[in-house]
């Protein structure tokens, strides 16, 4: 099962892997945001020019991503959380989650530094301890991306140490996500069009 449940054309455009039965509790329990996420991944291709244009705050991968979730409802979301214990409160600071949208939260790590996946990794291990998520997703890159971003000179920009899927498998093997239900997308050369 597992991964199973995930179209097979996605799987031939998306590195996927998956723990603790993420895609059965997104299918089942959490059917519209599922819909949404297959709807996005479908949808998506990888165009040269996002690649080649001068970068923002913002890459264009993340812009389209976030557009795509927030016109479905998913938001970006701060959670205000804390520990009381008798009279003492103590916070415990959250980062914010990239689209968030009835309990699941989708992190979308396209070329930051790879440290960005323990802060995305703790935070779902928070917020599911919390019960305020029930599945983390994450988006991100395959290392075969490396060989279009050198072909056309930008190699130096997508570097060893920033965000893609050999820097955060090892993570997520090694307990960094908790008991947190995650799922993965590594985008894979079959989305990118050399074209647009």
């Amino acid at each position: 099962m597992g991964t199973d449940l995930i179209p097979r054309s996605l799987h031939e455009k998306y590195e996927i892997h998956e723990w603790k039965h993420a895609c059965a509790i997104l299918k089942n329990d959490f059917p519209i945001e599922w819909k949404d996420v297959l709807a996005l991944l479908e949808g998506f291709v990888l165009r040269k020019s996002w690649l080649t244009e001068a970068g923002g705050r913002k890459s264009k991968v993340s812009e389209f991503i976030d557009s795509f979730l927030y016109e479905r409802g998913w938001l970006e979301k701060e959670f205000y959380t804390a520990v009381k214990v008798d009279d003492n409160l103590y916070e415990s600071p959250t980062h914010k989650i990239d689209c968030f949208k009835n309990n699941i939260g989708l992190e979308i790590e396209w070329n930051n530094k790879d440290p960005f996946f323990d802060r995305d990794l703790n935070n779902f291990r928070l917020l599911f301890d919390l019960r305020a998520i029930s599945v983390g997703i994450i988006i991100t890159r395959c290392d075969e991306l490396q060989d279009i971003f050198d072909e056309i000179g930008r190699g130096s920009s997508f570097g060893a140490s920033t965000t893609h899927m050999s820097k955060l498998l090892p993570r997520i093997q090694g307990g960094g996500g908790g008991g947190c239900p995650i799922l993965v997308f590594g985008i894979r050369k079959n989305v990118y069009d050399a074209k647009s």
